[in-house]
C-alpha cells in the first residue's frame, strides 16, 4: 500500500526529514528508509534503461552492457569485475540501465524533487519525494538473496554479495519474478556516489510497473507530495542548508549549475 502525505508549509517536512527508529539493540535512532525525489509528481517511476529501449529492453541489455565494460575498461578497470559492478558503474555515468537511483538522506531526495531543469517551470506542477523501506524489500527476497546476505552479518546488499549469489541477469530475473527486488550499496568509487549517499534498487525485467509493485507488496512505502507553491521556498531552504548541486556533483559542472541557479531572475 502506498501512503501519500501532502507538504503544505515548511513544517510539513519535518517528520520527513526525522523518519529515524529508536533501535533497542544498539540503544540508537537509526533509518531503514531510502528516498527518490522527482521533480514532476505525474512522473511514474522507470528505469533509464526501460526508457531508452523501451519494448526491446530485455534484447538490448547485454549488448549496452557488454559494450560500455568493452570500451570503459581503459577508465575503469574495475567494471570487468561482474555485471552488477558494470551496472553501477555505467549508471553514474549517464547508460541506460535497470537500476533506480536512490538515496538514504531525506534531503538528496527533496534536493531532486525541487530542482528543475528549466527553472521557469518551478511552479508548474507539484513534486514528490518516495519513500521505501530497505527492510520490508529485503523480507520480500528468495531465501537464498536473504541467506547470503545474512552470512556477511547484514542485510544490505553490495557488489560482491550480489555477484557470489549470481552473475547472470537472466536467473535474477527468474528469482525476483514481479514480486520482489534487492537494493544495493555502490561502492564508494567516486565522490558523487558519496555525497548522493547513493543507493540502487535492481529492478527486474517483469516489474513493469514499480509502483503497482510497491502498492500491492509493502506497507511502508510513502508519497510525499510537495505543493509546487512551496518548491522555490524549499529550494532556497536547502541552500541554507548546504544541499546544492554543489555538493550533489562535485567538480565544475555542478558549480556552474549552482551559481547559475543561484542566479537565475524570477
Amino acid at each position: 500500500m502506498i501512503r501519500e502525505v501532502r507538504i503544505q508549509s515548511v513544517s510539513d517536512l519535518m517528520p520527513l526529514l526525522s523518519e529515524q527508529e529508536y533501535r533497542r539493540d544498539l540503544d540508537r535512532y537509526r533509518s531503514p528508509y531510502l528516498y527518490r525525489g522527482m521533480p514532476n509528481v505525474d512522473f511514474k517511476m522507470t528505469t533509464s534503461l526501460r526508457r531508452n529501449c523501451k519494448g526491446l529492453q530485455k534484447n538490448l541489455e547485454l549488448a549496452i552492457l557488454n559494450n560500455f565494460a568493452k570500451y570503459a575498461v581503459r577508465e575503469d578497470p574495475t567494471v570487468s569485475r561482474n555485471v552488477w559492478q558494470c551496472m553501477i558503474t555505467g549508471q553514474h555515468n549517464g547508460l541506460p540501465t535497470r537500476l533506480l537511483d536512490w538515496s538514504q538522506s531525506p534531503l538528496v531526495g527533496i534536493h531532486f524533487a525541487v530542482t528543475e531543469k528549466n527553472l521557469e517551470e518551478m511552479e508548474d506542477h507539484d513534486c514528490v519525494v518516495w519513500r521505501i523501506d530497505m527492510q520490508e524489500l529485503y523480507s520480500l527476497l528468495p531465501d537464498r538473496y536473504r541467506t547470503a546476505v545474512n552470512r556477511m552479518q547484514s542485510t544490505i546488499f553490495n557488489v560482491k554479495v550480489m555477484a557470489n549469489i549470481t552473475e547472470s541477469l537472466e536467473q535474477y530475473d527468474r528469482d525476483m519474478k514481479d514480486e520482489a527486488m534487492v537494493v544495493i550499496e555502490p561502492p564508494s568509487t567516486n565522490d558523487r556516489i558519496i555525497n548522493q549517499y547513493s543507493f540502487f534498487s535492481i529492478v527486474p525485467m517483469e516489474m513493469e510497473d514499480i509502483e503497482g509493485f510497491l502498492d500491492r507488496r509493502t506497507e511502508h512505502t510513502v508519497k510525499y507530495i510537495i505543493d509546487r507553491h512551496m518548491r522555490w521556498r524549499v529550494r532556497d531552504m536547502l541552500d541554507q542548508l548546504n544541499m546544492s548541486e554543489r555538493i550533489i556533483y562535485p567538480g565544475l559542472d555542478g558549480l556552474s549549475k549552482w551559481i547559475a541557479r543561484h542566479y537565475y531572475v524570477k
